[in-house]
């Protein structure tokens, strides 16, 4: 007799070596693929670090993701970066958020763009229309990097029994590398799809976040790995 279980089970390439996931407790994690990281005009446009190409390379990556995340059953999650629009959440000056976080940055340096950048309500904070959450999604805003801190992120994941989270999204080396972190220390088993994250800066930070997990922090697997691994057990 087949135990129901071994019927969503795979076996997911990747670094440093294959890793057995159960589809029924597996969560895809979408990090910040919002206007203001991912389209022209929006927050690292103006910032200068805006990539054009990079982006449609992560945007592709994601849709493959998604689509075989969502015809095998696999929670899709999206994380949305934002702050209200009085910041009441976003710290004030005590806090190191409100001197390094990009938009908080570009906005108390330039008053004339209060309100403007990942703030709750405008374009700049909706996720892409490319990657449009859909029914039986979950979309959790957050306002700090990692998407554990202050949010329901946890008790969602929790009470989804999931345990391996695949994380995708922008940037590898802050947002995503910060929820994964916290990932890794909260007991869940963290997978990083390589060609579905796009860094911010130079690109030896996403080489950096690539190694980390590697080695320290979990796995690395790409789109076409995953895709192909829960090929059979489309629905």
């Amino acid at each position: 007799m087949t135990n129901s279980a071994d019927q969503t089970l795979v076996v997911l390439p990747g670094k440093p070596e294959e890793t057995e996931i159960d589809l029924q407790r597996t969560a895809v994690i979408v990090t910040d693929m919002q206007n203001a990281f991912c389209s022209k005009k929006g927050m690292f446009d103006v910032a200068g670090m805006f990539e054009e190409e990079k982006v449609r390379r992560v945007v592709e990556a994601n849709k493959k993701i998604l689509d075989a995340a969502r015809s095998t059953g696999v929670k899709v999650i999206y994380l949305r970066m934002g702050f209200r629009p009085d910041f009441s959440n976003a710290g004030g000056e005590e806090s190191p958020n409100y001197w390094k976080e990009v938009g908080m940055v570009l906005m108390h340096e330039n008053p004339e763009w209060r309100g403007k950048f990942v703030t709750v309500g405008t374009w700049d904070w909706e996720i892409i229309d490319d990657l449009k959450p859909q029914e039986g999604d979950i979309v959790i805003n957050k306002h700090r990097y990692s998407g554990f801190v202050g949010t329901e992120l946890d008790a969602v994941l929790h009470t989804l029994n999931i345990k391996h989270v695949l994380l995708t999204g922008i940037a590898t080396n802050v947002c995503v590398e910060s929820t994964l972190r916290d990932a890794f220390s909260r007991e869940y088993f963290p997978i990083l799809v390589e060609d579905a994250c796009g860094n911010a800066g130079p690109e030896f930070t996403q080489e950096a976040t690539v190694w980390n997990v590697t080695n320290l922090f979990g796995w690395v697997t790409t789109a076409d790995e995953f895709v192909q691994a829960v090929s059979s057990k489309e629905k």
